[in-house]
């Protein structure tokens, strides 16, 4: 019975002994800064624009959470693609007509203007 969990035991061994190396490699060989720049915000390498305490645009927030709705929507595709064969014409239908509605809210964000920035 225990000769089937040992693959599983293998895996997390060799996960957790990886993630010890890697912890381990970050430590020796990163670089090292001053405690002065650990406090400053990070942009891609730049010089920071501003201080960290601005407002976020509510811009971001609807776009971020456009973006979940829809990629949470997507994810429910992925069910009807395995089994698309089994349920013949009916999951078709079914299908298409999520889609129609995923293309409705889609065209209506657009509409909003919720996906521009300027």
């Amino acid at each position: 019975m225990f000769e089937q969990l040992y693959p599983i035991l293998f895996l997390l061994l060799v996960a957790a002994g990886l993630a010890v190396i890697m912890a381990g490699a970050s430590i020796f060989l990163g670089r090292r800064t001053s405690l002065g720049r650990k406090g400053q915000a990070y942009e891609c390498g730049i010089e920071p624009e501003g201080s960290t305490k601005d407002p976020i645009p509510v811009k971001f927030f609807l776009v971020a959470i456009s973006f979940i709705l829809f990629d949470l929507e997507i994810i429910f595709l992925l069910p009807y693609a395995i089994v698309a064969r089994d349920l013949g014409i009916y999951g078709l239908l079914a299908i298409s007509f999520f889609v129609f509605v995923i293309l409705i809210g889609y065209i209506y964000e657009l509409g909003r203007g919720a996906l521009k920035w300027g």
